[in-house]
């Protein structure tokens, strides 16, 4: 069958270059249109590519495996060198060495030196991004090593350089004024072209340092509609199709021709409370609201796996985090009534419940661009009204979360919230949950308990003192519940039949092209 479908994306991201749209394949600028070529990889992904800065789009190409970090996640979900051999603390914990590969070359034929690490690694710290979360008072190239300076020990320093903002890139990349003008990584394929927002070209780099990839063309489309990656999965217009939605899942496993790889993700579906509203300042009044939600009858009706009802907010995934033997979270409307009455909320006479004058509605913000969110808020609704709590939905932009975390407004919000985009949870955490809340996480909560944790937890090295604290520091966010899971996540693959060494990646940090081989 032939790949038109694909070719008429194509035509669309050709004529978006034409309208203003920057193309960049070997220092030329233009248009370079492909044609459907059973050769060639063809990937799609709802992710656009905004930018070539790596705090924009570095996750493509980090994914890609066109650019690479000094450290990565590998197979068991450990943070491992890659671009780095190793790395030594000091006693104190405030300085790190890290040595660095001595055979790597970047796509333009220029070696990777310790001096051009140290200037990215100090540009990515200059501008908004992860690493300016980290304590960092010097980055500097010694030899062949990089040395990291703190004020403070930090345990995650290579989690936070395993992150995709951190990706090296040739002095040839960037302008007089260190703006990216193009991609020159390390990996094993380097970049021909790229037409943001929608695609990328790419060819297998025969100086990897990690040995040659085994497919030499790999062209990569945004695709944004669900259903649409879906059509291209079933009629073989892509060869690899991310992101795919439960229905569509059920679906392509019913075509020969396609496999289909579902994993478990560390990223959670949850509810984000204002614990200022009369609704959720007592802990009472937050355990309630959650043992009146049906995670089970969410999880099966839109997630189509009853196995992702978040029974704590960490899934299984999460080794280091997650904990078997933690109570629960049930299913248990009569409790929950008991529990709101027991904190004064009376039934009015249309069932709404009400306290000192205020009824108990309440409006939850939440977005479309995870298709999934707007069908458990409805849910939510229902399963709330019947313990009497009246939710209105409130469908918009995602950024309208954290503007009404900064001014107030926000009541609830409906989320999804990545623990992998930094490979150690305690990033993300220590963020939404640490001093302050955060956009995305905790909202006027305070626990002294839960921020000395945090802040042990920044320091601590010791992997048998780190589980202890990270188990406390759970049991007190199950307890408290300032924010309420609700499920976990899948992501789902679709990938040809005639495509050998397929993998999913929990941590989504790498689509593992350099494995894959057409099937003989």
């Amino acid at each position: 069958m032939t790949r038109a479908l694909l070719a008429r994306f194509y035509t669309l991201a050709g004529i978006l270059a034409v309208a203003g749209a920057v193309e960049t394949t070997g220092g030329i600028t233009g248009v370079a249109m492909a044609g459907a070529n059973d050769d060639v990889l063809d990937i799609a992904s709802p992710l656009e590519i905004s930018g070539l800065d790596p705090a924009k789009s570095g996750y493509l190409f980090s994914r890609m495996q066109a650019a690479e970090t000094l450290f990565t996640v590998n197979r068991e979900s450990q943070i491992v060198p890659m671009l780095a051999t190793g790395s030594r603390a000091s006693e104190d914990g405030l300085r790190w060495e890290i040595s660095l590969r001595d055979d790597v070359t970047f796509h333009d034929g220029t070696p990777m030196t310790a001096e051009i690490v140290a200037a990215d690694l100090n540009r990515a710290f200059e501008r908004p991004g992860v690493l300016r979360q980290a304590p960092i008072t010097g980055i500097s190239a010694s030899g062949n090593d990089i040395v990291i300076t703190l004020s403070e020990p930090f345990a995650m320093l290579p989690a936070f350089l395993a992150h995709y903002s951190t990706i090296i890139l040739a002095a040839g990349s960037f302008d007089d004024v260190g703006e990216v003008q193009t991609i020159i990584g390390t990996g094993a394929y380097r970049v021909d072209a790229v037409v943001p927002p929608l695609r990328i070209e790419l060819s297998a780099f025969d100086k990897w340092w990690n040995g040659r990839a085994q497919i030499e063309k790999v062209s990569y489309l945004a695709v944004s509609r669900g259903e649409t990656r879906a059509m291209m999965a079933q009629s073989g217009d892509a060869d690899l199709v991310l992101s795919l939605l439960p229905v569509a899942v059920t679906q392509l496993k019913g075509n020969p021709d396609v496999n289909v790889t579902v994993a478990t993700v560390p990223r959670t579906r949850l509810l984000k409370l204002n614990l200022a509203q009369p609704f959720f300042d007592e802990t009472v009044e937050r355990q309630a609201l959650s043992l009146a939600i049906n995670r089970k009858a969410i999880a099966g009706v839109v997630m189509r796996n009853t196995d992702l009802a978040a029974s704590q907010m960490f899934p299984p995934e999460i080794r280091d985090w997650y904990d078997a033997n933690m109570p629960v979270l049930d299913f248990d409307p009569q409790k929950a009534r008991d529990l709101l009455a027991d904190a004064g909320w009376v039934a009015g006479s249309d069932g709404i419940l009400e306290k000192d004058g205020k009824r108990f509605d309440v409006t939850v913000r939440t977005y479309a661009s995870w298709p999934d969110l707007p069908l458990i808020a409805t849910a939510l609704q229902s399963q709330l009204r019947d313990v009497g709590i009246g939710l209105e939905i409130s469908v918009g932009s995602y950024t309208e979360i954290p503007a009404g975390h900064a001014d107030g407004t926000l009541e609830a919000a409906l989320v999804t919230r990545s623990f992998s985009m930094v490979p150690d949870p305690l990033a993300t955490v220590m963020e939404d949950y640490g001093p302050g809340g955060a956009d995305w996480g905790a909202m006027n909560w305070h626990n002294a308990e839960a921020e000395d944790l945090i802040a042990d937890l920044r320091k601590t090295t010791d992997g048998d003192a780190r589980a202890q604290m990270q188990k406390k520091l759970a049991d007190i966010l199950q307890a408290e519940l300032p924010t309420i899971p609700l499920v976990w996540s899948e992501l789902a693959m679709a990938s040809s039949a005639r495509l050998e060494n397929v993998r999913t990646d929990p941590y989504e940090q790498n689509y593992y092209l350099a494995d894959l081989r057409w099937a003989r």
